[in-house]
């Protein structure tokens, strides 16, 4: 019998499958991303080379500021504040933090996108401006293929496409209601990220080693993620974070098929704990961060600029909404854990950045440090606390971006001159730029008048007001320990001598100027003029529950 006749057979008597609803006007900015990625591979496979560059640089700058705008265009018409909706059948959530976090990994992104454009700095391959990537990718480094491709000016478009992958996955993963949709997520941005790191031009063996161990650590993190969703799964019978709160919280009555798997709290602790591995991975924290200096020092400046920015806000934008919309009646749970991982974080980030002589090595533990920060108004558990991490998190992700662009110009016959004694003097050679990065220093140290200062006051408030002030102290104290470090580094620049024939500063094109001007005004616009963002974080700091 032809399948047609089966069909005509069973008339009425077949379940219909609905059809998915798809709310694609409110999905409007991931959808950009994501169709400009699809549009950047097709560029890769039928634009001819010499225009490639242009034409994804075009494509890549386009697509963010478009989706930026529909980010803006859903926050006027109400979307997220006061009106929350939940899309993709149920999904992803539209609500204020996710509008605030995509609206910052869009900023980030197109800041990035300009620093991936610099070609003044590298000197000329073939006879072409060069970049700060490989020639070509694929090929053995040091080997012939690879000498030839730099003879003939090769670039590596493919950079474009990647980073919108992983920006698209980024704007997912915050907004990610339930655990499939953000473990899709948290593949879809760290799959880039991994082969991102590989293609630096000079230190090409050191960029590979960086990125097979981001990759062999990031799976391993993956997987725990994925194993804990398995567990909740078997313990609440959903991933929906919504539906495994009420279970929770016994809200939802269980099946008789749940009530032996609910009876005892062991899946569900065993599955939260590796969620929480996952996510802490992604954000640096102690004891999870010992990828973090080697994958900064080793990925390109650009690059190592991006992750340390926009991945640790979509990582911070997933972990609140897990324990903030999941796991809310479980925090006598993992407050504790958390005050614990909060505490070794900030403290081993502060004392191991002390020890630090190469500068990117010392941003990662900088960076390590400050996610113990941001984990302290993670812990307030409060509204307060929310929106001082979407505030802290916007704040320390263009003081980052800014930081890393300017190491991009202190360079010498080997590329860029990342080891502190090379930084000697710089401020009597090149003021400007010295000064610049002191600022930067400044802001990540919390010296007041720096969106650094506005945003630690933040959170350290909202943990004092959440009951953790011993948390408090010691993220104060951290802080002081850290100021050591950030001011070693300005005396440093402006009072000792430069050495004779050291690095020089190079002179950047309007693209990576337009990148370092972006996080100055930043720094201080949010260390100046913090009201407004500060309410606008506030107005922000409402879950889709």
């Amino acid at each position: 019998m032809s399948a047609s006749a089966v069909l005509a057979a069973a008339g009425g008597n077949t379940p219909s499958i609905p059809a998915p609803h798809v709310e694609y006007g409110q999905l409007s900015p991931m959808l950009v991303v994501f169709g400009a990625a699809v549009a950047g591979v097709l560029v890769e496979a039928f634009v001819p080379r010499r225009l490639r560059r242009w034409t994804q640089v075009s494509l890549s700058l386009v697509a963010l500021v478009g989706a930026f705008v529909a980010v803006v265009v859903l926050a006027a018409q109400g979307h997220g504040a006061p009106r929350i909706d939940l899309l993709a059948m149920e999904s992803v959530a539209l609500d204020g933090p996710a509008l605030f976090l995509q609206g910052v990994i869009l900023l980030v992104a197109v800041v990035t996108v300009l620093t991936y454009a610099e070609r003044r700095l590298e000197p000329k391959a073939g006879g072409e401006p060069a970049d700060v990537f490989a020639a070509q990718a694929a090929a053995t480094p040091g080997g012939e293929q690879e000498r030839a491709a730099v003879r003939a000016g090769f670039t590596t478009t493919e950079v474009f496409p990647l980073t919108m992958f992983a920006v698209g996955g980024m704007l997912l993963f915050p907004a990610a209601n339930d655990l499939l949709t953000m473990f899709v997520a948290l593949e879809v941005f760290s799959l880039p990220l991994y082969l991102l790191c590989a293609l630096a031009r000079r230190r090409r063996l050191l960029s590979q080693e960086a990125a097979v161990k981001y990759f062999l650590l990031g799976a391993f993190a993956s997987a725990f993620f994925l194993f804990g969703t398995a567990l909740l799964y078997g313990y609440a019978g959903s991933v929906k974070l919504v539906d495994i709160a009420d279970i929770v919280s016994g809200k939802t009555m269980t099946t008789a098929a749940q009530l032996s798997s609910t009876r005892s709290d062991v899946l569900l602790l065993t599955g939260l704990a590796m969620l929480a591995v996952g996510l802490l991975f992604k954000v640096g924290a102690v004891p999870f961060h010992s990828w973090t200096p080697d994958v900064y020092q080793g990925a390109p400046t650009p690059v190592t600029g991006f992750m340390a920015s926009a991945t640790k806000v979509a990582a911070f934008g997933a972990f609140l909404r897990l324990f903030y919309v999941a796991f809310p009646g479980l925090r006598l749970d993992w407050r504790p854990v958390l005050w614990g991982v909060a505490i070794l974080t900030m403290v081993v980030g502060a004392v191991l950045a002390v020890t630090q002589q190469d500068v990117k090595r010392l941003l990662a533990y900088s960076s390590i440090a400050h996610a113990g920060f941001i984990l302290t108004g993670v812990i307030a558990v409060n509204k307060q606390g929310l929106s001082s991490v979407l505030f802290y998190l916007a704040a320390y992700s263009f003081v980052t971006l800014g930081a890393f662009a300017v190491v991009t110009l202190v360079r010498d016959s080997k590329g860029e001159a990342t080891h502190l004694s090379s930084w000697a003097g710089l401020g009597r050679r090149s003021p400007l730029v010295a000064a610049v990065f002191a600022l930067f220093l400044l802001a990540f140290a919390g010296i007041p008048l720096t969106s650094g200062f506005t945003g630690k006051f933040a959170v350290f408030q909202a943990a004092a007001a959440g009951g953790a002030t011993p948390l408090v102290i010691v993220g104060v104290l951290s802080s002081a320990v850290a100021a050591f470090f950030y001011i070693r580094v300005i005396v440093l620049m402006f009072f000792s001598d430069p050495k004779p024939g050291g690095p020089t500063v190079a002179i950047p094109s309007a693209f990576t100027a337009t990148a370092i001007g972006v996080g100055v005004l930043v720094t201080l616009g949010l260390g100046l003029l913090p009201q407004y963002f500060l309410d606008l974080a506030s107005k922000a700091s409402l879950f889709a529950y």
